[in-house]
């Protein structure tokens, strides 16, 4: 059973990376934070949804050079576009902010010296490649070489794209600086270190509990197994981020602020809002409920990085981190060569953003899969679902109540039953919300809507219209059919925000709450009907595909 005790929680998304534009695959994991969050506030609880730029390392401060600006208006610029497309999907952040903040320096720095003084930091000699022409220290994704696995040309100093292996920058054979093209020297120098294995109990305790999916826990066994390293949270200047207290030429390494970008976001949301005190949604033992949405692609820094480095510095530990799966494209891994790599621009220029939330929405279902973004299917989904099945009760009877009583409600409606059967679904949807399973969601509400339509198709109110002394009896079926379409509309409302906004101003009423299901609409005025959604034309994907 779905429990509504209030609640208080702060969600997050990873924090998208300021050196391009906003990709599918981040609009996928915002939409399906989004429509968590908002169902989350539909119920009443209190839920803060942070976010923000990464703004730091070598890859951002390349990039700004390229263009001919500063890090700091590469990143200003790139934060504004980015907030921009994301907001185009009805994406609403309550704040988003940045990692290049007063507030991320101030945190880290303070985390940093309580992992020291907490015995957590070591400091070690390793060797690096070093691009002598750039006169900088190499990232192991700014070396290419062959990989020492397969053989395979131009691969990465880190993994390699064509056989999935592993590896360190050392082990590549024929390594070229990917900034100049000579090949890099190996030199010594210092890191600092967070010494993770210093944590491995804890972390085995932390996650054997609810706060991961199982598939997670079971991946993050492979890793306990194999025994965890020290993580080098050190970077030598040129780098673009912080610079660590009481070192010289020593910078954050970007995946050590870029959490705390978490924590910095919220805090710059608190001194916004002075009746919050930060502290307290942070400290440990916080009553707090405090979820990450990510992408399988960096469980490792979220379930065990990030973990470690709270228990160490004596804050609260997240409740859940809920992950999801890459987005393909008709099949296939997102790819600029192969045309289906798409981003959010792409997307916009095209199609309306809410067909994309109701599509992901229907593949969303809590689990760690890999989401395909069909072009067939996603049309099939809009037209068939959202337009043919759902708009649909709206727009074959909100007319006679146009037409036949001066845009008036019945004061009684004719089906009770069959609107009692759609209020009774109000705790298994809420129940799949809560569990991220919004494709069961849709199902559900889909299934009340052919309810709903096969009624109208038997009440047949289209012949009534026609008949003498059948007046009140077409009066109450119609609003009986917009009392049920205002219930599915409800339903949806935490995965298309903009078409409640239409269909409350369409019925004349306040922003719909979760508890609006309770109460029909009777003897009460509406606005005459006017087309909510329109279908997609074939003419508009291929259009799409070709430009894509």
């Amino acid at each position: 059973m779905y429990n509504n005790t209030p609640r208080t929680m702060i969600v997050t998304t990873a924090l998208p990376y300021a050196n391009g534009n906003i990709h599918l695959g981040y609009i996928l994991e915002a939409i399906e934070a989004d429509i968590w969050v908002n169902f989350q506030k539909m119920r009443g609880h209190t839920c803060y949804f942070i976010a923000g730029s990464d703004a730091h390392g070598t890859p951002i401060m390349i990039q700004a050079e390229k263009q001919g600006l500063s890090p700091e208006a590469f990143i200003e610029q790139m934060s504004r576009e980015q907030l921009a497309d994301i907001e185009q999907f009805g994406i609403r952040f309550d704040n988003f902010y940045t990692t290049h903040s007063p507030e991320n320096e101030a945190l880290v720095s303070e985390i940093y010296r309580n992992l020291k003084d907490s015995g957590a930091i070591i400091h070690k000699t390793i060797y690096q490649a070093y691009d002598p022409l750039k006169k900088m220290f190499l990232p192991d994704r700014y070396l290419k070489g062959t990989c020492p696995r397969c053989k395979t040309p131009e691969q990465y100093g880190d993994n390699c794209e064509a056989c999935g292996a592993t590896y360190s920058a050392s082990e590549l054979i024929d390594p070229k600086s990917v900034l100049s093209d000579v090949s890099p020297e190996t030199r010594a120098t210092e890191h600092l270190f967070f010494d993770l294995p210093q944590y491995a109990d804890k972390l085995k305790q932390w996650l054997s509990g609810p706060h991961v999916a199982k598939e997670i826990q079971n991946k993050m066994q492979e890793w306990f197994e194999a025994g965890l390293q020290a993580w080098d949270i050190s970077r030598d200047a040129p780098y673009f981020g912080f610079k660590i207290p009481g070192e010289e030429d020593k910078y954050f390494y970007v995946w050590l602020d870029a959490p705390v970008g978490y924590m910095a976001s919220f805090q710059h949301f608190c001194q916004n809002h002075p009746e919050l005190h930060f502290a307290d949604f942070w400290k440990k033992g916080s009553e707090t409920e405090l979820y990450h949405f990510i992408g399988k692609d960096i469980v490792y820094f979220h379930t065990l990085f990030w973990p470690a480095v709270l228990m160490a510095s004596q804050h609260r530990l997240p409740t859940q981190v809920f992950v999801h799966g890459f987005v393909t494209v008709n099949g296939e891994k997102m790819s600029k060569s192969r045309g289906t790599f798409i981003t959010a621009k792409d997307y916009l220029a095209k199609l309306d953003p809410e067909y994309l939330r109701y599509y992901f929405a229907a593949k969303l279902n809590g689990a760690i899969e890999d989401i395909d973004l069909n072009f067939e299917d996603f049309m099939q989904r809009v037209n068939a679902d959202l337009v043919g099945k759902i708009i649909n009760i709206a727009a074959r009877t909100a007319s006679f109540i146009h037409k036949f009583f001066d845009n008036q409600l019945a004061a009684t409606l004719n089906n009770p039953a069959l609107l009692a059967e759609f209020m009774g679904k109000e705790t298994e949807i809420a129940e799949q919300y809560e569990k991220r399973d919004y494709a069961r969601a849709i199902r559900e509400i889909t299934a009340l809507a052919d309810k709903a339509n096969e009624w109208i198709a038997v009440e047949k109110p289209w012949q009534i219209a026609k008949e003498q002394g059948g007046v009140l009896l077409l009066q109450e079926i119609a609003s009986t059919a917009l009392n049920l379409f205002r219930i599915l509309i409800v339903y949806l409302k935490p995965i298309l925000p903009r078409l409640a906004v239409s269909v409350e101003n369409f019925l004349e009423i306040p922003p719909l709450k979760w508890q609006d299901i309770e109460t029909p609409l009777l003897k009460h005025q509406i606005k005459t009907f006017s087309p909510l959604m329109t279908r997609i034309e074939s003419t508009q994907i291929a259009e799409w595909i070709q430009n894509a």
